[in-house]
């Protein structure tokens, strides 16, 4: 169903069963999979392919040119995975040529009223970026992270899986998984165990990752330090191997 109020683009692709409410506007070189919703007044434009079961409230920006100086009018591309649901006034921009051309979202992740996820975001699965959240450019999100209302995000920082960061907080440094921060403070302040807990963690790979994040908050070592002994503990769990992974990976730092 197709409102005759909206505007599509005779080379968009629009899937079975989508449903387009009025005054939406769909460009050329869109692709909108099978049982998307549009409620009205939606945009989509440039080379964005929008997967299945997607929801997009009134006013959302799907697609659009970036804020980036840099940018010049290059070919570049955004894409949406599915069951994602896009609140009013979200805003998503397409990747720079700086990166790889690209920002992409995963499956089942919820951004709530008037977030914003700029150029070259690489976000995974079940994420929840509530109101008024701003993720700068070439951000990578894990999976399972929530950030809270009024959160900001610097460019280039990496959240792992399962992060916790509460309403407010700025971000300028990566955040490990599985680590919970303040929003005010913005330091670390535990880690996610309630979060872990629902999603089916076991008591002692819970236990085990507490235990990791004393070596890196809590018993005086430098990053490096806890390194080598999240190398040592990670023989037996899989979980603390993740944590080094991440430490080891980290260009801007983690959080401290």
């Amino acid at each position: 169903m197709i409102h005759p109020s909206s505007v599509i683009a005779e080379s968009a692709k629009i899937g079975d069963n989508v449903k387009i409410g009025p005054f939406c506007i769909v460009g050329d070189n869109v692709e909108i999979g099978d049982n998307c919703v549009l409620t009205s007044h939606v945009v989509v434009k440039g080379h964005t392919k929008i997967g299945k079961n997607n929801v997009f409230f009134q006013f959302c920006s799907i697609g659009e040119d970036c804020q980036d100086k840099k940018y010049a009018g290059e070919t570049t591309y955004l894409e949406i995975g599915d069951d994602n649901v896009f609140r009013e006034s979200c805003t998503v921009h397409r990747g720079t040529i700086q990166d790889n051309s690209l920002t992409k979202i995963g499956n089942r992740n919820l951004l709530m009223v008037n977030a914003h996820l700029a150029h070259d975001c690489m976000v995974g699965d079940d994420n929840v970026f509530a109101n008024n959240c701003a993720v700068a450019g070439h951000v990578h999100v894990g999976n399972h992270v929530i950030l809270g209302g009024s959160s900001a995000v610097h460019q280039f920082c990496h959240i792992g899986s399962h992060a916790f960061a509460g309403g407010g907080a700025i971000i300028l440094k990566d955040i490990p998984p599985y680590v919970m921060i303040s929003g005010t403070k913005h330091i670390p302040q535990g880690i996610n165990s309630e979060g872990l807990r629902r999603r089916g963690f076991s008591a002692e790979s819970i236990q085990a990752i507490k235990r990791a994040y004393k070596v890196i908050y809590r018993n005086g070592n430098t990053a490096e330090q806890a390194l080598v002994l999240l190398n040592e503990m990670a023989g037996s769990q899989s979980e603390v191997k993740i944590l080094a992974d991440f430490l080891a990976s980290s260009k801007r730092g983690i959080v401290r």
